[in-house]
């Protein structure tokens, strides 16, 4: 797809929202599998749904109802996206990727990405929430291949700190406080959506991941490439361990995550606190 394209295709689809709704967002948040009832917690002025923007694609993941709700959340001005896009739906990584390139344009500042993720690292426990501090990128694909659009962003963004660390900091010490299961550390990224087997999970260990999950990578690229804080989280829904003969399906993990979204929500909700 030709750069200007691209650009044409995000332009109508922010002229579209920008009809609907008169919201300049600071914050922007993708909410992942479960974790859906979160936009119970914002006053909300507007809703959108994605099959009604143009150029947009629509969720077809159980658990993600699809679209923009517009809103207030501990005084400021928020967007959560109530469904997300995974390159194993079929689309592209342009398309996956869509939303952040909207959301920034609308104008936040800062993406907070949810999601549900395995957990890799031994000390883990189904339920509990990880702060994102790195990733590990093993998608086939990266969403920035292709020409550049300079007005998007630079040829090669610098990802070293794809995450923002105060925030990590900050979510660490919250989280603590407030007294929630929580640790930092390793997203790994990978295609799916078929699950993991006992010697990918193993391999998963060995070179440093402590969770693993189908999404979130390719958005945080993207908002890194915007300039956009991120800060990211993962409520541990299942536990990959090599040794184990647990059979996990999607269901397991969409009722694991629902079990995880009050802690989760209460995270968040201290770190947009004076943030």
């Amino acid at each position: 797809m030709e750069a200007s394209d691209y650009f044409s295709k995000i332009d109508s689809a922010l002229s579209y929202i920008r009809q609907q709704t008169a919201v300049i967002p600071e914050v922007g948040i993708i909410l992942g599998s479960g974790l859906g009832n979160f936009t119970d917690r914002i006053s909300v002025t507007n809703e959108i749904s994605y099959s009604d923007i143009p150029f947009f694609p629509t969720t077809t993941v159980e658990g993600h109802s699809g679209k923009f709700v517009f809103g207030t959340f501990q005084g400021k001005a928020i967007v959560a996206m109530s469904g997300r896009f995974h390159f194993y739906e079929g689309y592209s990584m342009k398309e996956v990727t869509l939303p952040v390139r909207i959301l920034k344009l609308l104008g936040i500042s800062l993406l907070i990405v949810s999601n549900a993720a395995g957990g890799i690292n031994p000390d883990y426990r189904v339920g509990d929430l990880m702060v994102i501090n790195d990733h590990i990128d093993k998608f086939p694909e990266n969403p920035l291949r292709g020409p550049n659009d300079d007005r998007l962003g630079v040829r090669f963004p610098d990802m070293s700190e794809p995450y923002t660390l105060d925030l990590v900091d900050k979510a660490m010490n919250m989280g603590k406080s407030l007294g929630l299961s929580i640790h930092q550390g390793v997203y790994l990224g990978i295609l799916g959506p078929k699950l993991e087997t006992k010697a990918e999970i193993h391999y998963l260990h060995t070179v440093g991941a402590d969770a693993v999950g189908m999404s979130t990578v390719p958005e945080v690229i993207v908002a890194r490439h915007m300039d956009l804080k991120v800060f990211a989280v993962s409520a541990i829904t299942n536990l990959c361990s090599p040794n184990d003969n647990v059979i996990f399906t999607h269901d397991n993990v969409v009722e694991a995550a629902k079990k995880a979204e009050t802690a989760m929500s209460l995270l968040i909700e201290n770190i947009l606190k004076g943030n």
